[in-house]
């Protein structure tokens, strides 16, 4: 089982960005704590981040022939892109939407996600470990799907 993990824009400065809401541990933090969860489930793992919502758009896209899952953060494209959803729906994955903060007690522009509809579950202001919790959620849905299309 191969995932993708996919960070949208700022998430490259965790550890620098609003600490109040991201906590003060790094994107290469994030990453390696990424790759020994998947290391330890037998999930092969690629992360990715960018901050130009075009080649979020192409890595989804590269999904579709390269991955059996999705775990993404849009961040700010959360809320303005429908480009990503629309990819999303285009490639048909598994995918699970994740969040460092818990957007929902923000401001309220935040409480909009227009990728949530293309995904099975959204993991909120759980930190760093919402990663873990997507990751298993959409590794339990491809394990399940799996085993519902061998009986």
């Amino acid at each position: 089982m191969k995932l993708l993990v996919i960070n949208g824009p700022n998430l490259n400065m965790l550890g620098i960005r609003e600490p109040q809401h991201y906590g003060s541990r790094t994107y290469a933090q994030l990453c390696s704590m990424i790759e020994k969860h998947c290391e330890e489930k037998g999930i092969e793992v690629e992360i990715y981040q960018s901050n130009h919502e075009g080649d979020l758009v192409d890595k989804i896209q590269w999904a579709y022939e390269n991955a059996d899952g999705i775990v993404i953060n849009p961040a700010a494209y959360t809320h303005t892109p429908v480009a990503l959803l629309d990819a999303l729906k285009a490639v048909s994955l598994p995918a699970a939407e994740v969040h460092i903060s818990d957007v929902d007690s923000r401001e309220d522009f935040r409480r909009i996600s227009y990728v949530r509809q293309a995904c099975i579950k959204t993991v909120s202001g759980h930190g760093f470990e919402g990663y873990l919790e997507a990751i298993d959620t959409v590794s339990d849905y491809l394990k399940q799907r799996t085993e519902n299309t061998n009986k």
